[in-house]
Parts: structure tokens; C-alpha cells; sequence
């Protein structure tokens, strides 16, 4: 016991003797904290003035996409005698509103009324037939199989002229 006693008395002691001891290690930092007090303090700059958020709104959403090709063809001379337009007295159908990319076929139906594609696209699962519109060029549907889509769509080929394309949807998978 008296080794014991005589180790934890001998640390007490020298832990009193650390905490009485002069710190001299540290008179660098002292030194320059008393420097830093005895300078001037500085001015703060004020915070800059921000403008307030102006939204955008983006006005060229019917126009071509700015990352596609843009249609570049020469006219043959039958294409400039045809002189297809587009009937711009019919009414709109809902899904014209949308560019043909953003669908896909997906399936097909029939019954003894008709045969009809399903399309995925715009939010949602549609059913168009043969004579229909589909996407922003004038696109009207020309035949339907089970397999495919076929569109002609009527797109500018110049100031005054207009052309046909033709534009396949193959069908995929949901």
C-alpha cells in the first residue's frame, strides 16, 4: 500500500508544481496579440447592393429547338409547282401543340370501329387513327400498323414555300 501511496502523493505534487510553473513557451504569441491590440482597428466595407430577381419568360417555345438541324433543301422543280401549304383555317388538335420527338408509339388497338395507334408522350398515353394531327409541323397521320406510324408533315422550306416530310414511329416499348 505505502508504494502506492507514495505514487499518487508524488503525482499530486508534481502536477501542483506544472500548474505554478511560469509559462515561457508561449511569450511569441503574447507578444504579437499585444501588437495586433495596439493597431488601428479597420473599417468594414457594407454589403454590396443586390438586384432583385427578374424572371424570364421564354417566348419561343413553338419555334424550332435551337439544338436541332434546321431543314435545308433544295426545291425541285415539281415540289415548287405542288406548292403544298399547310390549312391554316383548321382547328388545332390537342396534341399539335407538341413536337413529334416527345412521342413514341406504344401499342396498338382496334375493334370493328377502327384501328387505332397509342402513343406515349406529352403526360400521357393517347389514341390517334389515320387522318389525325400529331406534333407542331402539320403532321398528319397516313397509315397505322401494328408496328409502325407514318406522318407527313408540312414544314417551310423557304419564305413562300412549303414541303412535305415524312416521319416514321416505330413502336417501343412503355
Amino acid at each position: 500500500m505505502k508504494p502506492l501511496r507514495l505514487l499518487i502523493t508524488a503525482t499530486a505534487l508534481a502536477s501542483l508544481a506544472g500548474c505554478s510553473m511560469e509559462q515561457h513557451g508561449y511569450r511569441d504569441i503574447d507578444t504579437f496579440m499585444r501588437q495586433m491590440d495596439n493597431q488601428p482597428s479597420g473599417n468594414i466595407d457594407s454589403l454590396p447592393q443586390f438586384r432583385p430577381y427578374e424572371a424570364f419568360a421564354y417566348q419561343a417555345k413553338a419555334l424550332r429547338s435551337p439544338f436541332k438541324q434546321p431543314v435545308r433543301v433544295s426545291l425541285t422543280t415539281e415540289q415548287i409547282k405542288r406548292n403544298v401549304k399547310p390549312d391554316t383555317n383548321r382547328v388545332k388538335q390537342y396534341l399539335e401543340q407538341f413536337d413529334v420527338d416527345t412521342f413514341r408509339m406504344v401499342g396498338s388497338i382496334s375493334n370493328e370501329d377502327g384501328f387505332w395507334g397509342l402513343v406515349h408522350g406529352s403526360g400521357g398515353v393517347y389514341r390517334v387513327q389515320v387522318g389525325d394531327y400529331l406534333g407542331r409541323d402539320h403532321g398528319r397521320i397516313t397509315f397505322i400498323d401494328d408496328q409502325q406510324l407514318q406522318l407527313v408533315e408540312i414544314v417551310p422550306a423557304g419564305p413562300k414555300y412549303w414541303i412535305e416530310r415524312p416521319r416514321v414511329l416505330n413502336i417501343q416499348g412503355y
